[in-house]
């Protein structure tokens, strides 16, 4: 991961819309090819994540194709 400088309220953050419970993370994207941030949407005050493009990119790979399936 990696520690971008920006504002978390200045990000348009986005969550899933099958999110009914509250249980689930929001996701922004930074400033083009920089990544993205990851937050609680609980705890929006909380701490959040960083990755870069790739980390995502290998992340939404894994979840498509099974990886982390229980």
């Amino acid at each position: 991961m990696f520690s971008p400088n920006y504002e978390a309220d200045a990000l348009a953050w986005r969550k899933a819309t099958a999110s009914g419970n509250g249980a689930c993370v929001e996701v922004a994207v930074l400033t083009e090819g920089s990544g993205v941030a990851v937050r609680d949407s609980k705890d929006p005050n909380g701490p959040v994540l960083h990755y870069t493009d790739a980390e995502w990119r290998a992340f939404l790979h894994g979840a498509r194709n099974g990886e982390f399936d229980l």
